[in-house]
């Protein structure tokens, strides 16, 4: 089943362990179809969260991040790598989820290079394109809790917070 917009509507930190153990499929134009499951995400939350893109408020970089639920924010990182995100909540409440690591891909960098993900998916909504979708297939997985990391530029109070969620194993 497809995760739809509602599952996407509600606070990062509701959806961000909700993604982990779920299925991230890449659709190829060609046909192919990838299948990962994911194993790693982490949630920004907002203007007050220091290490969120949209900390600064609007402006051309974050802008996406104010878009409704369900949208995909893919930016560049360092200059070289793009990372995916999915925006939660409600529209002008900047919130997303980095989709971190799936199965065999420890890394946003790594996982976004091996689907082909670049700019070309930002803005589309995950729930509504034909390349890029989340399944759940009912998997049941525990998860644990660490700090989010790549964010020295935030402030401990923000970078230390418990918002990486990290599949722990199969219940």
């Amino acid at each position: 089943m497809v995760l739809d917009k509602i599952f996407f509507m509600r606070d990062c930190l509701e959806v961000a362990p909700d993604l982990v153990g779920k299925v991230l499929v890449r659709v190829f134009e060609n046909g192919d179809v990838i299948k990962l499951r994911i194993t790693e995400t982490e949630a920004y939350r907002g203007e007050e969260d220091k290490a969120c893109h949209a900390s600064k408020g609007r402006t051309k970089k974050s802008e996406l991040m104010y878009a409704e639920s369900g949208t995909i924010y893919v930016y560049l990182c360092y200059g070289v790598h793009y990372l995916v995100n999915i925006i939660t909540g409600e529209k002008d409440n900047p919130q997303g989820v980095l989709i971190r690591a799936c199965e065999g891909y420890n890394g946003p960098a790594k996982l976004t290079k091996y689907l082909k993900i670049d700019r070309e998916f930002n803005g589309l909504n995950i729930c509504e394109n034909s390349f890029l979708k989340i399944e759940n297939d009912n998997f049941l997985c525990d998860i644990k809790t660490d700090k989010r990391v790549g964010i020295d530029y935030a402030v401990d109070e923000w970078r230390d917070k418990p918002w990486r969620y990290i599949l722990k194993n199969k219940t």
